[in-house]
């Protein structure tokens, strides 16, 4: 307690040595027109605190003639050096006294006065307390971390690109990025993003690089495309096309087929033509892996949100409670039939399962915090289950509105919610062709069409509350 007392007492001292406007031997003249201001200052704790500073003093030796020893920073300017000196001779820096913008230049000018103690300080700052700012700026902190050798800020960027891809997608500069960037995030397999909305993406930094063609593909002539293809020739065989739907297929990327090269897009008319080709130029598309959830169909954003869901809280809150989603079934992998479902899945509590809508972008799905039972036509009763739809563009949320109805159970039939299960069917022994939404015990609808659709995909997880949560 003594020693800290002391520190902050020599600390509170040095600040007072450079108010003092008698024993100064040095000025620095900091800034350019019309920003200059000269700083007083004491060379032998200049000499001490920045090898930098050494390095200039001691080819600024004194003249016979003069009583002072006179440098010009021009580079920084005279309110970042300002908070500098403070640190320099209170050995102190208040983070929270200062915006991200102006941290970021207090940064750059520590670097280059090699105060590396400082330079790693704010780096470590910035990730703890601005992430958020970061990722939204990502381009911006990309390119500084790299110019001025950054090496924390360079490994947080690192990792977003391998680690969280998607947040750089929706950075507010993503269209800034470098090509170099744009190559690597499309690579990656723990990319967060439908393979079409990634491909409108990529799309977007095409256009943005050429802001002077159309948007709109309809009003791009033969030119406009050729420019747009060299753009992205480099980034078109990263693209996943075959994990697109045929109406994707017809929709967004068709309508650029001039951009795409003459062999895959032949390919992908046969394949999705459900023609076989000749040959194959094209390695078939993988699907990506999912950070932290085993699925085919959900992301990791998906599982977060139905975490909040079934902690009941609003989609902008913070979740302070970790689930693991365990796999449990998969329709590709275990079959769509009820008794496979009823032999795995009866007994388990706490479970969500999710289902990929045949030949359209819609995944519905269900949360039941009960067992799943082999009984004849019986009811669940649960107060906190809930059904839900998510597509490109928006999700929506159900809940049980009558508790007595929420859970239907049928031996001959996959996962069932509401009144004779009505609200979310998987009807029937075989799952493809019998499945519908209607609304009876649940607060919403969670599709437009009480239209029967195909399964093209099934899994239940269940629900694991991780260890110390």
């Amino acid at each position: 307690m003594g020693y800290n007392k002391f520190l902050s007492e020599l600390s509170q001292n040095l600040l007072e040595i450079l108010n003092d406007e008698e024993y100064y031997d040095i000025t620095i003249e900091v800034g350019n027109d019309p920003n200059v201001k000269i700083f007083r200052a004491h060379m032998v704790i200049l000499n001490y605190r920045s090898s930098y500073l050494r390095r200039i003093l001691s080819t600024n030796k004194k003249k016979n003639n003069e009583a002072l020893i006179h440098i010009k920073l021009p580079n920084i300017s005279p309110e970042i050096f300002q908070s500098i000196l403070r640190y320099i001779y209170g050995g102190k820096f208040l983070f929270e006294e200062y915006g991200t913008l102006d941290i970021i230049k207090i940064l750059v000018a520590a670097n280059e006065l090699n105060l590396q103690e400082l330079v790693k300080y704010l780096q470590n700052s910035l990730i703890e307390n601005n992430a958020s700012w970061i990722e939204q700026n990502f381009n911006f902190i990309h390119q500084t971390s790299f110019k001025n050798n950054f090496l924390e800020l360079q490994k947080y960027c690192t990792d977003l690109i391998s680690k969280e891809p998607d947040k750089i997608f929706k950075s507010l500069n993503f269209s800034s990025i470098s090509e170099k960037v744009l190559i690597t995030l499309i690579q990656s397999d723990n990319l967060q993003m439908s393979e079409i909305q990634l491909w409108k993406n990529v799309l977007k930094w095409g256009h943005a690089q050429n802001p002077e063609i159309s948007s709109d593909p309809a009003n791009l002539s033969k030119d406009d495309f050729s420019v747009l293809k060299n753009t992205l020739q480099h980034c078109i065989p990263f693209i996943r096309f075959y994990n697109l739907t045929s109406k994707e297929i017809s929709d967004i990327v068709i309508p650029y087929r001039e951009i795409l090269p003459e062999e895959l897009y032949v390919d992908l008319l046969r394949t999705f033509l459900n023609l076989q080709p000749d040959s194959v130029s094209f390695v078939k598309s993988q699907p990506r892996k999912i950070k932290n959830v085993d699925s085919n169909i959900i992301t990791f954003q998906h599982a977060e949100l139905i975490s909040k869901w079934i902690e009941k809280l609003n989609i902008t809150d913070k979740l302070n409670t970790s689930y693991k989603f365990k796999l449990i079934l998969r329709g590709s992998r275990d079959g769509f039939v009820s008794n496979k479902f009823h032999e795995i899945c009866d007994g388990q509590s706490r479970t969500v399962t999710v289902i990929k809508v045949k030949n359209s972008n819609e995944i519905l799905g269900g949360y039941n915090p009960i067992e799943w039972k082999h009984d004849e036509r019986i009811y669940g009763i649960t107060k906190d289950s809930f059904i839900f739809s998510f597509n490109i563009e928006n999700h929506i949320l159900s809940r049980v509105k009558d508790e007595r109805s929420a859970i239907f159970y049928v031996p001959n039939c996959g996962p069932l919610f509401g009144e004779d299960g009505d609200d979310l069917a998987i009807w029937g022994d075989n799952f493809y062709d019998k499945s519908f939404c209607r609304k009876r015990s649940y607060k919403k609808r969670i599709r437009k069409t009480e239209d029967m659709f195909s399964v093209e995909e099934y899994e239940v997880f269940q629900i694991i509350k991780e260890i110390g949560s």
